[in-house]
C-alpha cells in the first residue's frame, strides 16, 4: 500500500471548508484526476477517475464523518484505497485541511508513479485547486451536517 499525507491552509472558516468537502459531486471542479462522483446515498459514492491515462471506476463507503472535524472512507472494491480528511480551525477565517490517503498501486505504471511520488504531487495540486476554489467563492456550494459512525448515519 502507498500512503501519503498532505496539508494546506485555507483562508475560510473551518465550517466552510468542511461543508464544501461534503459536496462530493463537486470534486471534479478541483480534483484533476476525478471525472465524476455520484452520491448514491448518504454514505455511498461512485467514483470515475482518470489518472495518467488510466480510467477507473469504484464505489466507496463513508465510514466516519464528524462536522467540522473529519471525513473517512474506504473503497468497496478495486482499486483499493482509503483516506481521511481532517479539518483544523486556526482562527475565525483560517483552517488547515489534512489529507491522508492509502492506496494499492496496480500494475507497473502505478507502482512506478507511486515510487516517484507522482501521487503526492497530484494531491498537493488538488489541494491548491481546492484552496483557490473555496477562497474565490468565500462560501460553500452546499453542506451536509449529519455524522457518520462506522458507516451508519447519526442525523443531527
Amino acid at each position: 500500500m502507498a500512503t501519503l499525507h498532505e496539508s494546506i491552509e485555507v483562508q475560510v472558516p473551518v465550517s466552510t471548508a468542511y461543508n464544501q468537502w461534503t459536496q462530493f459531486e463537486s470534486f471534479p471542479q478541483f480534483m484533476k484526476g476525478v471525472e465524476s462522483v455520484e452520491q448514491i446515498d448518504e454514505t455511498s459514492l461512485h467514483f470515475r477517475t482518470k489518472v495518467a491515462g488510466i480510467k477507473r471506476e469504484y464505489d466507496a463507503q463513508i465510514l466516519e464523518q464528524t462536522p467540522d472535524t473529519c471525513i473517512a472512507w474506504v473503497s468497496k472494491d478495486k482499486p483499493r484505497n482509503a483516506g481521511r480528511v481532517t479539518f483544523e480551525g486556526l482562527g475565525a477565517d483560517l483552517c488547515r485541511v489534512n489529507v491522508e490517503l492509502e492506496w494499492e498501486p496496480e500494475g507497473l505504471l502505478e507502482r512506478t508513479a507511486a515510487a516517484a511520488h507522482i501521487d503526492e504531487t497530484q494531491v498537493e495540486s488538488d489541494l491548491l485547486r481546492f484552496k483557490e476554489f473555496i477562497e474565490s467563492r468565500g462560501i460553500e456550494t452546499g453542506a451536509w451536517r449529519a455524522s457518520v459512525d462506522r458507516g451508519e448515519v447519526d442525523a443531527p
